[in-house]
């Protein structure tokens, strides 16, 4: 079977099955549809492979009126078991993760929800009413993607859809210069100690920080060039498609190669440094000397990153924020995927570490 991109087939299922069965039997239905709820598909990355499981023709139907749940989801009930060759339903865990051959799916690919309590229960406030500086930072970056990078196929709710997607396509400068700074200070809590584990011949472990740090870098990349870093899987998928990436890539991939620790700190050096140039590039605070330099007259290089922090800790205007501990958002300082999918626990540990 020829593969079809996750988003052209999930339109089409819309265009050609779930409009024309909404028009017929609620004709006058207000509603909006797409695909927002996450999957490699949403940001144009899935292959074959994405294929084995949670993948097919599916969306996401958002009303405005509860009352109206009960009656979509009557008018959906007997939806075509198949379309373009690919099973409308889905299977459940753990049959799915058995590879069970042919087995009947025993839930639809299409959700039938409320719009602001689907927001609700995806991101854990309603960004229709306000976004809070506490919302930014409790939201992890690939929920900001999904949303901002997934697929509208109609909005019938007054533009309602767009609207979002709109107020949550990029941080408010403030929060912005936070986060970075925050990414910075990340990076110079480790930068003196890849070269400190070569001097002792733990090439191992200087690897391991060099990982940490190229990770970090790799993040504040997306974020310096306005784009919501997605997962781990996606993150280097994602940075090697910036525009000016390919220098910072071949200088992380000398970091992590098999080279010796000179080879190893040249290419630390050169990604240090090109990063710390497009953070001056932004203006977002007051331009930092991005030349590397000696750790304390030790003999190995570091950009030393906690200066960029500072200058953008300084340029906050809300005092508020800008006395804020430097943590970040949510998944900067937290990489549990057992917290990062659960808004209510994001959310918690937000408050806690903000205090």
């Amino acid at each position: 079977m020829e593969f079809v991109p996750g988003l052209v087939l999930c339109r089409r299922f819309h265009d050609e099955v779930l409009a024309p069965l909404l028009a017929s039997r609620l004709p006058g239905l207000r509603y909006s549809a797409g695909l927002l709820d996450g999957g490699s598909e949403l940001l144009g990355l899935d292959t074959e492979r994405s294929t084995d499981h949670d993948w097919g023709p599916r969306a996401q139907i958002f009303l405005a009126e509860p009352a109206d749940l009960a009656s979509v989801r009557a008018a959906l009930v007997d939806l075509p078991t198949r379309f373009l060759g690919r099973p409308t339903r889905f299977l459940s865990w753990p049959t799915a993760r058995l590879g069970v051959p042919d087995a009947a799916g025993d839930r639809s690919g299409v959700e039938v929800a409320g719009w602001r309590d689907w927001l609700r229960g995806r991101l854990g406030f309603d960004p229709t009413v306000a976004v809070t500086t506490d919302d930014w930072l409790a939201t992890p970056t690939q929920r900001l993607a999904e949303l901002t990078a997934g697929a509208v196929f109609h909005d019938g709710l007054g533009g309602a859809v767009g609207a979002v997607r709109a107020r949550l396509a990029w941080y408010p400068d403030d929060v912005w210069r936070h986060v970075l700074a925050a990414g910075w200070t990340r990076v110079g809590q480790a930068e003196h100690l890849v070269g400190r584990c070569a001097e002792v011949g733990d090439a191992l472990g200087s690897r391991l920080l060099a990982a940490r740090v190229a990770h970090d870098l790799m993040r504040l990349g997306l974020l310096l060039h306005r784009r919501w870093p997605p997962y781990d899987k996606w993150l280097g998928t994602a940075f090697a498609a910036l525009p000016d990436a390919g220098p910072v890539v071949a200088a992380l991939a000398d970091t992590l190669g098999p080279g010796d620790w000179p080879h190893r700190q040249a290419g630390l050096v050169r990604a240090l440094e090109t990063v710390g140039e497009w953070t001056n590039a932004t203006g977002l605070a007051a331009p930092v000397v991005t030349t590397a330099r000696p750790f304390h007259g030790r003999p190995f290089l570091v950009l030393d990153a906690p200066r960029l922090a500072a200058v953008l800790r300084a340029a906050v205007v809300d005092p508020v924020l800008r006395d804020r501990p430097l943590l970040g958002a949510v998944d900067q300082y937290v990489d549990s995927v057992d917290v990062l999918t659960h808004p209510d626990r994001a959310r918690r540990v937000c408050a806690v570490v903000a205090g």
